[in-house]
């Protein structure tokens, strides 16, 4: 914050923030004729896509104060994009310039009253948001004044021509020192400690009551070849601290961290043993014999502390190792790993205490020398080879750090001289507790993987001094480049790959090969990202879990660096069944194999591939497979339920016994052996394995087939079993007595003409029949028949293959994980509203999971609500606790918090149907009620109906009372673009070219046709959404004086503030009319329009014409 003060004696508060979308009519209303001579004219949209950095300046209203955009190249045409330095650098030889270290101004805009001010401080805060940053240019028309705001901050430096026309532009520079300098940087001397010990104290305490009140000037005068205190001043005042020794416990960092890409931290040596030594194995690629056990932090197992018979007891506070006196500092980090004081994000200095142990020769298989050669002889595990350095060691770590946070931005200052001091080593490490906030130094260094056997509850962070280079020339790959390319891949898993594409590319000059296609771009080049350390794991690759992890991936500014996701068959998304349209399982349309490929979750989430079998509360350990354990800081349940193996009857059909004569067994779990050739379908792996089940044992030529269920599932599943060649005859669909008076696709319509295209393919049908048998009560595996009771006679089927899809249940092994850790279950996971289990840490969501019953709302499930929708809540839940630009998260009133959140998402379910048919349903959230009793609702709205489901093109959309679309149906003989009509789902009918009134002047014929129209397109586009959200946002902001907003005055209409004279709606279309609303909604429309015309070149605005 900063208290900003006029000529006329007024002051504002302000902040900077990054710019942001909603900030652009703000921006053009500040910009004037002389903005436009000084920059050019300006697509402001099409600059913010693509600037490296824009800042804007609020006040403590949040409105905009000023406004300025960075690229890293020449605001007018006066060299190329990507080849201006040489040209700059002539201007002035003692200007170094690189596009690392330099920034180009596009615009500038600012309330006229504070521009200086705010001016300053924009450049204050680009220079301190971008440590490398060294040189801001600004170019202008010769003949331009720069005026009296920018020439406060720019010098001008010279003069260069235009590329495309007769006239030269002035070059204008801006320099670092002269508002925010790098620190000078010093050895430290006993005189400091009056001007650190306040920045200590500020924080924390502890070191001064531990170790007395000149513990620091100790340790600066303990300084020697191998240990030293550095300090950075600003004016002749000491402001940070930075103590560094080159002593380092290798063989702990070895035992507990997979340093294999840094080289084990040491020099290299002829000796090093890089690859386990065996004989060559014709199995598997030469790569995979390089790779070491860095795979094994995804599969976490239960740590054990190492058993050091004799061992001394120290201190150590933050990693300065003190005896117990503390009379003098001892050496540091030849006992254990250092860790480092700091200021960071969180503006605290955390202080630990812990003892020690330290190993003798004989306790393990490892050996130290005091020597400069170090032979590093590492504990095997079994089947896991870790390689050997016998190479000195190359890195020196840092024991303590601390700096005034009005500096932190400058920490990396330090690294160019203590690197110095070491010119032997070539990394510098830190080690921190596993929890602590990310601050501004550790940002350029290097996260260590651990061990799966790590014994350390701290995380090693590593720098390397290739990090301090100041220049990079990129260029084309080229023959002679291959001896470089080879050394700096050599210790790489798949460097033969990389050296084999490398070959290729060289005599073909051009990559023959195909990758995923991962994009980055100038805006994000420099976006900070706050990295989060917490271990968050997920349970279950549901939607649900998918969602909660795309959220947290792809947010914008936190990185999460420990996300972790157990799941039975891995993530989704393999493909399995190929571009096969025709799946077992209906869609609800949440993700497909394309999505999964975007989001390319393998690259940020570890996986643990198998089933959650137990949850130890006080230790958070997740058992997985009833082996291995995961850790968790926080513990995501998104298993959700699944189709369960159906638990026979036993009813001895031969007695002709009916339903009525059965005790109701649905409830109880089957616990015999599940038969070879029973399937329950939940996910693609299942599917899979079906497939290959039925083309391995010939079902499509002989042998039953039996679907027993009632959800929509059976009817996808029947389709593809027709399609991949069964025969319906030799298919048998049973429906279990129905649990409610609602179908799986509660539509008469579509029902009838899937029925009949059942009929028609020879399907048999069996209605509320229950599973009496199998194999006539004989052994199950394999099934051989099935036998079933009915209200009236029983039946027996032949059976060669069996598919349940009998109501879904949580898994017996989940539910028994929750019951043994004592999470509170009452036929489903128990949870509030903000998705706690009764365990503070164990957040859970999805089918799984049912609200609490002091809701009293028992009806209402996250299974009413969209899957994605509730896996984006969940998060957004979640990054309250680690995002730091969030509003503190505030307990609602006493009598709000007993109700339940509800969710406005889309439920969507899908596939293709029998009778080929296409089948697309969207509906609003809502308790399940059969079609017919929803029609007869006095306030139902309207049904537009086109076409007929026997036909093949039938179309149903509902349209309720408030004119919004609320439901959609399709069914079709051909494939439809199901996603551009999910997006019609909650417009209003006007936007669809005024839907109800063309349809009750029977102009719309066929809503297949009309919705292929080109009208149309732009709400199908992606960006709709963004424009829908501006236009909301025109109407909910004050823009007269007089007037309240649009919004506002709809409130005040409903509250009955206003009395009204005529009908409400004409008012308010009155007021837009007639005031300034009209017009920005349609200069937001037509900008919309202009900006997207690539995507959208049906539509026509003013000037095309």
């Amino acid at each position: 914050m900063l208290v900003l003060t006029s000529p006329r004696g007024k002051s504002e508060v302000v902040h900077c923030r990054r710019t942001e979308s909603r900030d652009i009519y703000c921006i053009k209303s500040l910009m004037r004729k002389f903005t436009e001579k000084l920059f050019g004219r300006l697509n402001v949209i099409y600059l913010l896509e693509k600037a490296n950095l824009a800042v804007t300046l609020c006040n403590d209203k949040e409105e905009i104060m000023a406004q300025a955009t960075f690229v890293d190249y020449p605001n007018w045409n006066v060299a190329k994009q990507d080849d201006w330095v040489s040209l700059f650098r002539e201007l002035d030889s003692e200007i170094p310039c690189t596009p690392l270290n330099t920034l180009f101004m596009h615009l500038f805009v600012a309330v006229d009253e504070y521009s200086i001010g705010c001016c300053k401080e924009i450049i204050r805060t680009v220079f301190k948001a971008v440590p490398e940053l060294h040189f801001i240019f600004l170019i202008v028309p010769v003949y331009m004044s720069l005026g009296s705001t920018l020439i406060t901050v720019f010098t001008q430096v010279g003069s260069i021509p235009c590329l495309t026309f007769e006239e030269d532009f002035a070059v204008y520079v801006c320099h670092r020192h002269d508002h925010y300098p790098q620190l000078h940087i010093r050895r430290a001397r006993v005189e400091d400690h009056d001007d650190l010990m306040p920045i200590f104290l500020h924080h924390d305490t502890i070191l001064k009551e531990t170790y007395g009140e000149y513990f620091l000037a100790e340790l600066i005068e303990a300084q020697d070849e191998e240990n030293h205190a550095v300090v950075c001043e600003v004016e002749g005042i000491a402001v940070g601290f930075m103590s560094v020794c080159s002593r380092v416990n290798m063989e702990l960092l070895h035992e507990c961290f997979n340093l294999g890409p840094f080289h084990g931290l040491c020099n290299p040596h002829p000796d090093d043993i890089l690859e386990p030594l065996q004989e060559p194995s014709d199995q598997g690629s030469e790569d995979a014999t390089l790779k070491t056990s860095s795979q094994g932090s995804k599969t976490v197992e239960e740590l054990q502390e190492p058993d050091f018979p004799e061992a001394k007891e120290s201190i150590q506070v933050k990693g300065i190792t003190y005896p117990h006196q503390g009379k003098t500092v001892e050496e540091a980090l030849t006992e254990d790993l250092s860790s480092a004081v700091q200021s960071g994000y969180a503006n605290e200095v955390e202080n630990i205490e812990k003892l020690t142990e330290v190993s003798t020769v004989e306790d393990v298989a490892y050996h130290v020398s005091t020597e400069d050669s170090v032979s590093i002889l590492l504990p095997e595990e079994k089947g896991d080879f870790r390689p050997s350095y016998r190479g000195t060691p190359a890195a020196f770590c840092i024991q303590l750090f601390c700096i005034d946070e009005k500096y932190e931005a400058r920490s990396l200052d330090f690294m160019n001289f203590v690197f110095s001091l070491f010119p032997d080593k070539s990394f510098c490490i830190i080690s921190l507790p596993h929890l602590t906030p990310e601050f501004v130094l550790i940002q350029n260094f290097v996260k260590a993987i651990p061990f799966n056997n790590c014994t350390l509850e701290q995380d090693l962070y590593v720098f390397h001094r290739a990090g301090l280079l100041k220049s990079i020339n990129i260029r084309l790959a080229t023959d002679l480049d291959t001896p470089g390319v080879e050394n700096l891949v050599s210790t790489l898993m798949l460097n033969k790959s990389i050296l084999s594409d490398l070959n290729q590319y060289n005599e073909a000059c051009r990559d023959p090969l195909s990758y995923a296609l991962n994009h980055t771009n100038r805006k994000l080049t420099l976006e900070p990202k706050i990295t989060v350390n917490a271990k968050i794991v997920v349970v279950g690759a549901s939607n649900v879990g998918i969602s909660f992890l795309e959220t947290l991936v792809f947010c914008p500014h936190l990185k999460f660096s420990n996300l972790t996701l157990i799941s039975t068959h891995g993530l989704p998304g393999k493909n399995l069944l190929g571009t096969e349209q025709r799946r077992f399982l209906a869609s609800d349309h949440c993700f497909n194999d394309k999505d999964y490929a975007l989001m390319s979750l393998c690259s940020w989430v570890n996986i643990v591939v198998g089933r959650m079998t137990g949850i130890d509360r006080a230790a958070k350990q997740v058992i997985v497979s009833k082996e291995e354990i995961v850790l968790y800081d926080h513990l995501i349940l998104c298993t959700g339920q699944q189709y369960q193996v159906p638990c026979p009857t036993g009813a001895d059909i031969t007695k002709h016994l009916t339903n009525r004569e059965i005790p109701d067994n649905s409830s109880q779990q089957y616990t015999g052996k599940v038969p070879c050739n029973h399937f329950t379908l939940n996910d693609e792996e299942d599917c899979f394995k079906a497939l290959n089940w039925i083309k391995n044992n010939s079902i499509t030529t002989e042998g039953n087939v039996i679907v027993y269920g009632n959800t929509i599932d059976i009817y996808t599943t029947v389709e593809t079993l027709l399609h991949i060649g069964v025969r319906g005859s030799n298919i048998h669909l049973v429906h279990p007595p129905p649990t409610s008076n609602i179908t799986c696709i509660n539509n008469y319509s579509v029902e009838s003409a899937v029925v009949n295209a059942l009929l028609g393919a020879g399907v048999s049908f069996h209605r509320d029949a229950l599973l009496a048998q199998w194999n006539d009560g004989e052994y199950p595996d394999p099934i051989r028949s099935a036998s079933f009771t009915t209200p009236t006679k029983p039946f027996r089927l032949q059976c060669s293959m069996f598919f349940s899809f009998c109501e879904k249940n949580v898994d017996y092994e989940t539910f028994k994980a929750f019951n043994d850790a004592c999470l509170v279950y009452d036929g489903r996971l128990v949870i509030d509203t903000n998705f706690h289990t009764n365990d503070i840490a164990i957040r859970a969501a999805g089918s799984l999971t049912k609200f609490s019953n002091r809701y009293y709302s028992n009806e209402w499930t996250h299974n009413s609500f969209s899957s994605k929708e509730i896996g984006f809540q969940l998060a957004a839940a979640m990054l309250s606790l680690f995002d730091p630009t969030l509003e503190p998260v505030t307990e609602p009133p006493a009598d709000l918090d007993r109700l339940i959140p509800m969710y406005k998402g889309a439920k969507i379910q899908g596939g293709i149907l029998p009778g080929h048919y296409h089948y697309l349903h969207v509906a609003k959230p809502a308790i399940p009620t059969p079609l017919e009793v929803q029609m007869a609702q006095p306030d139902f709205g309207l049904e537009i109906v086109t076409g007929s489901a026997q036909d093949g093109n039938y179309f149903r959309i509902h349209v309720n009372k408030y004119k919004m679309v609320e439901t959609i149906t399709c069914l079709s003989k051909e494939p439809f673009p199901a996603s551009n009509y999910i997006r019609l789902f909650g417009q209003h009918e006007q936007v669809l070219n005024n839907l109800c009134e063309r349809y009750d002047d029977n102009l719309i014929p066929d809503l297949f046709s009309y919705f292929s129209e080109s009208w149309c397109m732009a709400l199908f586009h992606d960006r709709f959404i963004d424009l829908r959200k501006e236009l909301r946002q025109i109407l909910a902001s004050k823009k007269e004086e007089d007037l309240p907003s649009i919004e506002k005055l709809a409130h005040q209409i409903e509250d009955e503030e206003i009395s009204l004279h005529e009908k409400p709606r004409k008012y308010l279309q009155r007021v837009f009319q007639e005031t300034i609303y009209k017009s920005l909604v349609e200069k937001s429309v037509l900008d919309y329009l202009h900006y997207n015309h690539y995507h959208l070149p049906m539509y026509a605005w003013p000037g095309i014409i």
